[in-house]
């Protein structure tokens, strides 16, 4: 993910580099500076030579009269020093300290650090907001889904009471905050909730369980909050939840810190489909592999008023499916379609999918034009999806 900084973020970076550059000006260098032994120092204070003396914790820096080199010793740290040097007249100046220079960079590097790092996860978190991307224009319809007719027809008077709320209001018929589509993975039901979104030509964002995880607390609901105000601003708007069992398991009180981050998804989740009025024009989709695992209080009627399953697909379907996937992968006239239909019975609509695809490729190696028997055996073997005799 690329990170852009803003105008906030790059004046901390400067700042930073500002404080660094005054250290190193602030703080003097001993390099530019001749060094005398304590005793020489001592017998130079006496004589009289001794100009100025800068006190540091641990070293002196003196100048002295008529001369323009630059000197450091030691600090003898006693008690009466300063009264020494008083009463040979040399001047003392006051100096702030190199180690209390060095605890202030320190503080204000650890202050910017902290800052730039916190600043940078709020940035993380916000183009997470980025990620629920808005499809506007989407060219998937039904058109693209084999069977489930009956499906297809509540879904679209659904989208029409969604387009149409005033028009259903005044009816006394409430738009469904949600319909949740359940059945085994591969079928489709990402497909189904994406044609649905083109066929009523509303806008359509799709998400999955594993977007509202995070290993920082209470980011799932900052991101759960971040959906639901994007749908609302691109209304009428079909939000799609894939593997919403990842993030609507029933909630667990007693578990550990991935539990109870989980419950406060879930707490969002419920707070935001509470939050939906009559006009708030979103429509959420969440499709699972497990219902029953499902929070009975997030599934009630009244948040997710419908539910389907989405099976793998009949003799009939199966047929229709063949018929889509060999489109441009012609078969040969020895594959009976109804045989090789029951030859597919059980298996799901991506796995009939992914048998035939392997079929083609069977037959583009054998230099073949057609798909026979010999390539849909073949790529059953291969995909281990399923033992296809056909006689």
């Amino acid at each position: 993910m690329k990170i852009r900084f803003n105008k906030s973020t790059k004046f901390i970076f400067l700042f930073a580099i500002v404080i660094i550059i005054m250290g190193f000006l602030i703080l003097p260098c001993d390099d530019q500076r001749t060094y005398i032994s304590y005793k020489e120092f001592v017998r130079n204070v006496d004589l009289g030579i001794v100009e100025n003396v800068e006190i540091l914790e641990k070293k002196l820096y003196f100048k002295n009269k008529n001369d323009d080199t630059k000197y450091y010793t030691d600090n003898p740290e006693t008690n009466n020093f300063k009264e020494y040097l008083l009463l040979n007249d040399t001047k003392i100046i006051d100096s702030f300290g190199e180690d209390e220079v060095i605890s202030i960079l320190d503080y204000l590097f650890y202050a910017i650090f902290f800052a730039t790092a916190g600043f940078g996860i709020y940035k993380l978190v916000s183009l997470n907001n980025k990620d629920f991307k808005v499809i506007k224009k989407n060219n998937t319809n039904f058109s693209n889904v084999v069977g489930l007719e009956n499906i297809k027809k509540d879904m679209l008077k659904t989208v029409d009471i969604l387009k149409n709320i005033e028009e259903y209001k005044q009816k006394g018929i409430r738009p469904p905050k949600g319909i949740i589509l359940e059945g085994p993975p591969g079928n489709g039901k990402t497909l189904f909730a994406r044609a649905l979104a083109g066929e009523a030509n509303i806008n359509y964002i799709a998400t999955k369980g594993a977007d509202f995880q995070s290993a920082m607390m209470s980011i799932g609901p900052r991101k759960i909050k971040n959906l639901f105000n994007k749908a609302r601003k691109n209304k009428p708007c079909i939000v799609f939840i894939d593997e919403f069992d990842g993030i609507g398991e029933r909630r667990n009180y007693a578990g550990t810190g991935v539990d109870k981050e989980n419950n406060r998804i879930i707490t969002a989740m419920l707070n935001e489909m509470d939050g939906f009025s009559n006009e708030d024009g979103v429509l959420v989709i969440a499709a699972t592999n497990s219902y029953a695992s499902l929070d009975a209080a997030l599934i009630r009627p009244g948040r997710f008023d419908r539910k389907y399953k989405i099976d793998n697909p009949n003799q009939n379907m199966v047929v229709n499916l063949i018929d889509m996937y060999t489109k441009n992968k012609p078969l040969s006239n020895s594959v009976n379609k109804q045989t090789l239909a029951k030859c597919f019975e059980n298996l799901s609509c991506s796995a009939i999918e992914t048998v035939l695809n392997e079929a083609a490729m069977e037959a583009e190696i054998n230099n073949k034009t057609e798909i026979g028997i010999d390539e849909i055996v073949a790529a059953g073997i291969k995909t281990n999806t399923v033992n296809i005799k056909i006689k």
